[in-house]
């Protein structure tokens, strides 16, 4: 199991299992990817926070927590280079430097939703990455991906396991999308991309103004 704890990254010594099945079908399932003691502090804040409306245009619309030192705080412990080196063993991107990911919540019976698209916006985007923070399972919101033109279904890989990640490969011949969700239980996670630049993740947050006190407690 590969696990991110407040001292690094915790993995086995061979990987071989997750990169062959990373080859096989751009995609990978890492379970309980975030330590227990860290997803319940995590789910706390979730619980405690407000969420408001975002907008991705066409491409899909969902909640954002106010709270954003969660995001902060996810961020810190992705960019942890034991974290990416292993993302690049598997993934066999040797480009990473850095990971960038904000917090969403999907909910049944509302405008929320998710269409087809690659991510290819950025050229700097190599592997994709959700984090399911939900606390309880839901129903729906399963991930796709699928080739491009062709639209031929690869895998469908739901992902209702609090801590767990999917890591998908980013290319303009993949497309990919999250199923509308079911049910009373939202769709809560953390998702975004493994980059090639601009630079590494401490390095560029070292060059920022000094966050607010409280803002990020690990």
């Amino acid at each position: 199991m590969i696990q991110l704890t407040t001292g690094g990254a915790v993995c086995p010594d061979d990987v071989n299992v997750l990169r062959d099945e990373f080859q096989r079908q751009h995609s990978v399932r890492l379970p309980g990817v975030i330590h227990p003691e860290l997803i319940q502090m995590v789910s706390s804040r979730l619980e405690r926070t407000n969420w408001i409306p975002r907008d991705h245009g066409e491409i899909g619309r969902e909640s954002a927590p106010e709270d954003l030192g969660l995001e902060h705080l996810l961020n810190f412990l992705v960019n942890t280079p034991q974290f990416l080196e292993l993302i690049s063993g598997i993934t066999q991107c040797p480009g990473i430097v850095c990971f960038g990911g904000r917090v969403y919540r999907m909910l049944s019976d509302s405008e929320h939703y998710d269409t087809w698209h690659s991510d290819t916006g950025g050229d700097d985007r190599l592997v994709g990455m959700s984090i399911n923070l939900g606390a309880r399972p839901y129903c729906g919101g399963v991930f796709r991906l699928r080739g491009r033109p062709s639209e031929e279904l690869v895998c469908e890989l739901p992902n209702t396991g609090q801590g767990d990640a999917i890591l998908f490969r980013i290319s303009r011949h993949l497309e990919h999308r999250v199923t509308s969700v079911e049910g009373t239980e939202p769709k809560t996670a953390f998702a975004g991309w493994f980059k090639s630049g601009p630079g590494h993740f401490y390095s560029m947050i070292s060059t920022r103004p000094a966050a607010r006190a409280g803002e990020i407690h690990v």
